[in-house]
């Protein structure tokens, strides 16, 4: 029997600081580690703040290309986590943007754009159908800070390193959008 046979016996997770170390000495390996721990939780983040599975599929592999290729401009002052959404964030923040700009040229046609949607897995929960609505229909200030701070759970410190703002500022945007969320939720509880 080995050691990792061994009942109890959980292996020790490489930090990321190290596996940053290993890829900059040129081990590829190790950064395809350091994806396979960020890319899920960078997916997520950025499928809630743009709405579309496809958009965040793109934003999230040019993140991480960004990363990687800025992987020696790291200083490990914060964690590799903190380093990455912030340009996760930025993506999606430049994605926002030419989606703003790209849909001020064209004129969308609601029932054509409503008869191409997928229809949703069936294992998927109407509530959590109707959360997702909610947060998509939030200011993107406010559906970021909710999202880095309830998804993601972030310290404010964090938020603010990430984003720019001011922690008051952050606490703010967080209030407000629970507060929105209430509402809306309770719009379509009552409809």
């Amino acid at each position: 029997m080995t050691l990792a046979d061994a009942p109890g016996y959980h292996p020790v997770e490489t930090p990321d600081a190290e596996l940053v170390r290993r890829t900059l000495d040129g081990q590829a390996a190790s950064f395809a580690e350091l994806v396979e721990r960020h890319a899920g939780p960078c997916l997520r983040y950025a499928t809630r703040m743009l709405g579309s599975r496809e958009d965040a599929e793109e934003v999230t592999q040019e993140a991480l290309l960004r990363a990687h290729r800025a992987l020696a401009r790291y200083d490990g002052r914060t964690a590799f986590r903190t380093w990455l959404m912030s340009i996760l964030i930025n993506r999606c923040r430049s994605a926002l943007l030419h989606r703003r700009r790209r849909d001020a040229r064209v004129v969308l046609d609601e029932s054509a754009v409503q008869g191409a949607l997928v229809q949703p897995e069936a294992s998927r929960s109407e509530l959590r159908l109707t959360i997702e609505r909610a947060i998509a229909q939030l200011d993107p200030a406010q559906r970021e800070a909710f999202l880095l701070k309830h998804v993601e759970q972030l310290s404010y410190e964090e938020m603010a390193a990430l984003t720019g703002a001011g922690i008051s500022a952050l606490k703010m945007r967080v209030q407000r959008a629970c507060d929105r969320l209430q509402d809306l939720l309770r719009d379509e509880h009552d409809a």
